[in-house]
């Protein structure tokens, strides 16, 4: 068998797609279904701390202190965004990769999918939790990626009816994503397309009016569809409604919190199944949902620890206060043990799916869907993610928060960390954007002001959400 300690073949090289493709899906056939699964994440992880180790400056430091050889999981110290973001350069186990390169690289609007260095692919983190990031992806992870999304596809193993329906769509498959610069979902989109030439795909943007992206879904009749559960909850309205009118077989969700009464909702309406994702831009691929409620984490190449405070393990059926991702796939830019933000709770036994990975539940991203309403008119839903990606690709700023104050009304929000006079400057892009976006969904009457005071937590959970509606609606006016 290859060192798992050395980088794999094909590391960061283009052409090399197949190949990878081909070897993860057998290797994940073999350890979930022919029993070659004992110890892999283990041997994994220990080739994987090795190698960063060899090849980063920053853990090499990092580890200095630790012995060679199989180290416990918990002796490694925990990183995180800022951190790693802060030591870009040193972080990264390429040294052709630098911070500045990679911004010069953005900076030239490159097109979605287009490789940095011929080699690897740059996704960007919103940056809403505070801290935005840059992260790349080597040819192995992406490969690792695509393999384990295949096989949850392979798992879900579509009945008669979805089959039919497939059929009669001739497999379409649509994303509603933010696609306006090289986030992870786009880009992961792009990357499937290019590697499956056969696969008829196209994305929406979430930033399109409601009515427009009705209109053309209805045209396109996709057989799959996929977005965040903000976005499926909202189409699921305008199809109970009738204004929507397609027939999926399976609708794929991620990105957001999926509670059980959202997801019950969206099926109804569609009369489908919802596969849910839990990933991230750090790791696009950390769990699948099952029909209990539970998501399973893909443990062959991801390692998931729920921790307290003070960064001790939380017994299962406890809600952690953080998470720790490490994700086994890259070796470009190692991410062990990395603090994620997200809090979860691990099933205290077996799950009734009868799935044997791990299970866990998320409290994660789970920003309110505003309802604006301008008098004389009707209604109108705006998903949270296109509310902050307006603000974000306006502003250029990501410690911010947008907050409906009133039903015809928004403000935002700049953290008091940002400089007086540069919230003024950016928070005037914010408003007018908004105002705009606002207008192409037919709300010309609606109000957005720039909030003199920083962004608020929420009262009961002292959550920071990017969007979040107020109530009463009895606002000061002078906020």
């Amino acid at each position: 068998m290859k060192s798992l300690a050395s980088p794999p073949a094909g590391f960061g090289a283009p052409g090399s797609e197949p190949w990878e493709r081909y070897a993860a899906l057998a290797e994940l056939w073999w350890s979930r279904h022919a029993g070659g699964d004992a110890g892999i994440a283990r041997q994994r992880l220990c080739a994987l701390v090795d190698f960063a180790r060899a090849a980063s400056p920053f853990y090499a430091r990092l580890y200095a202190h630790l012995p060679r050889g199989e180290v416990p999981l918990a002796a490694l110290p925990v990183v995180d965004k800022a951190r790693l973001m802060a030591r870009f350069d040193d972080w990264s186990t390429d040294r052709a990769v630098s911070r500045a390169g990679v911004e010069r690289f953005l900076a030239g609007r490159p097109r979605i999918g287009a490789p940095y260095l011929d080699r690897y692919r740059v996704w960007k983190s919103s940056g809403t939790s505070g801290t935005p990031g840059i992260f790349l992806q080597d040819e192995h992870a992406l490969s690792i990626y695509e393999a384990l999304v295949l096989a949850q596809w392979a798992e879900a193993g579509p009945d008669l009816a979805s089959g039919a329906r497939a059929w009669r769509s001739a497999g379409r498959a649509a994303l509603v994503a933010a696609d306006g610069d090289h986030y992870a979902s786009i880009e992961f989109w792009d990357r499937l397309g290019r590697s499956n030439p056969g696969l008829l795909q196209r994305s929406f943007s979430v930033l399109e009016p409601v009515a427009s992206l009705v209109a053309r879904l209805n045209d396109y009749r996709p057989a799959f569809l996929a977005s965040y559960p903000s976005v499926l909850r909202l189409l699921a309205g305008e199809q109970a409604a009738g204004r929507l009118a397609i027939e999926p077989a399976l609708l794929w969700s991620g990105g957001e919190h999926l509670g059980h009464a959202a997801r019950a909702r969206i099926e109804a309406a569609f009369g489908c199944r919802v596969m849910n994702e839990y990933g991230a831009s750090e790791c696009m691929s950390i769990a699948f949902g099952c029909r209990e409620g539970w998501l399973h984490v893909n443990s062959e190449w991801v390692i998931a620890e729920g921790v307290d405070a003070h960064g001790a393990p939380v017994r299962p059926g406890e809600l952690s206060h953080t998470a720790l991702v490490t994700n086994l796939a890259n070796r470009v830019q190692p991410i062990i043990r990395y603090d994620l933000g997200d809090r979860i709770v691990a099933a205290p036994g077996p799950c009734a799916c009868g799935n044997p990975r791990p299970a866990i539940r998320v409290e994660g991203r789970n920003d309110a869907t505003v309802e604006l309403r301008v008098a004389g008119h009707a209604p109108v839903a705006l998903p949270p993610l296109a509310l902050s990606t307006v603000v974000e690709e306006a502003a250029g700023e990501h410690r911010f928060q947008v907050a409906q104050v009133a039903p015809d009304r928004l403000v935002v929000r700049f953290d008091a960390a940002v400089p007086r006079a540069e919230r003024l400057r950016i928070g005037r892009r914010a408003v007018r954007a908004l105002e705009a976006w606002l207008a192409s969904q037919s709300l010309h009457g609606a109000r957005v002001g720039l909030a003199t005071g920083p962004p608020r937590t929420d009262p009961r959970s002292g959550k920071l959400h990017a969007v979040t509606v107020e109530q009463p609606w009895r606002a000061n006016p002078r906020r």
